[in-house]
């Protein structure tokens, strides 16, 4: 889907950004509060929302640690 890959205007994060870190949050704090969640477990918990290629998946969340948000 195009739409999936616009940036919204609100905060520039695309679809997919958005339910990674929705995705990480959860993961988180159902681990405790623990801060590292492994990739492979963010990435299956990211495929539940959107369909997404693991290199894609791996783009998205590199652009969201250079940023800070991750």
């Amino acid at each position: 889907m195009a739409n999936d890959d616009l940036p919204d205007v609100r905060d520039g994060l695309t679809r997919l950004e958005r339910v990674i870190l929705f995705e990480l949050h959860k993961a988180q704090q159902e681990l405790g509060g623990q801060r590292h969640v492994p990739t492979a477990m963010l990435y299956g918990r990211v495929c539940e929302h959107i369909a997404v290629s693991v290199p894609r998946f791996q783009r998205a969340l590199q652009r969201l640690v250079g940023q800070g948000w991750g």
